[in-house]
């Protein structure tokens, strides 16, 4: 992959995301071993900049960074000159000047990581840019995916939840495309966006149907602010319509799902406990899997070779 940047997986060919998949796997290997450690980035620098609240992508992040034995840098915009009135700008020329080379960065507004990679030296990952994309997630989903089934191409899946605001969503539906899976999107119609199927995909509201047709569900998580918002009337009756449940499950008389949840759960709202604890549900594996392909997008952002061969 001989790019500087990891925007989003739109802008990727289906050749490049293979290459990351394919070099998350001997990344995943290093995880599981007692010591968890490669000299594959030493002297290298690389750094958080989020915006917004994250345990699993920001952790998950630095994690990789010091398996690959860079430095780390974590910046804490709630207590950083941020709150003083620097400039988004200003910061990043800080950190640039301070020798990071790759940063990660997560803000609330859709098209600040292009706006960064525009005026900066530094590699810049897309942590999650607004209702934009989330590429490294759809990554490790889709490493999880071929991880569980052996592939992606021809494979049913299903994307329930709240796909107009979800970033998740959005660089899920590329990259399963891309890698030529059929992708259903289900949810109340009042977040799904308009013209979706634009991008390839197919609309159902029904989600028993969804489930009868779909070998994979992604299960998004519901904001609760959605309701303030009047994008939904309540929790409950959310649940009731699209919360995956243990009597919904049961209705498909032993049919086998693959269910990922790209976390934090709400557990009873979107998911219950039977389903999101149960045997077809892989939400830690997607943990560690997303260690291992931000390591890859890492070790490849750095220079690595496509080989793969990081000892």
């Amino acid at each position: 992959m001989k790019r500087k940047h990891l925007l989003g997986l739109q802008e990727l060919s289906k050749e490049e995301i293979n290459t990351i998949l394919d070099i998350a796997r001997p990344m995943r290997d290093i995880i599981m071993r007692d010591i968890k450690k490669v000299p594959t980035l030493r002297g290298k620098t690389v750094a958080t900049l989020f915006y917004e609240p994250s345990t699993r992508t920001r952790s998950s992040f630095e994690l990789a960074a010091k398996f690959l034995s860079a430095d780390t840098l974590s910046i804490n915009v709630g207590s950083s000159s941020v709150q003083k009135g620097e400039s988004l700008i200003d910061t990043i020329r800080t950190l640039e000047a301070m020798g990071v080379e790759i940063i990660a960065v997560r803000h609330q507004q859709s098209g600040v990581p292009k706006f960064i990679s525009l005026n900066t030296k530094m590699s810049v990952i897309n942590a999650g840019d607004g209702f934009h994309e989330h590429p490294t997630q759809a990554l490790l989903d889709l490493f999880t995916i071929k991880q569980k089934l052996d592939k992606i191409e021809g494979l049913k899946v299903a994307i329930i939840g709240d796909i107009y605001h979800s970033r998740v969503a959005r660089s899920n539906i590329w990259g399963l495309i891309k890698l030529g899976a059929e992708v259903t999107v289900c949810g109340p119609p009042s977040l799904i966006p308009v013209e979706i199927e634009k991008f390839g995909v197919k609309v159902e509201i029904n989600l028993q149907r969804t489930l009868e047709w779909a070998d994979v569900v992604n299960v998004l998580r519901i904001q609760r602010e959605r309701q303030d918002a009047g994008y939904l009337t309540t929790l409950d009756e959310y649940r009731d319509w699209y919360g995956l449940t243990q009597e919904k499950l049961e209705k498909l008389k032993g049919k086998k799902l693959l269910i990922l949840h790209p976390g934090p759960m709400n557990r009873g709202v979107e998911i219950d406990d039977y389903v999101a604890d149960g045997p077809n549900a892989v939400v830690n594996e997607q943990v560690t899997n997303g260690v291992a392909v931000r390591m890859a997008v890492l070790y490849l952002l750095a220079g690595g070779n496509e080989s793969g061969n990081v000892d």
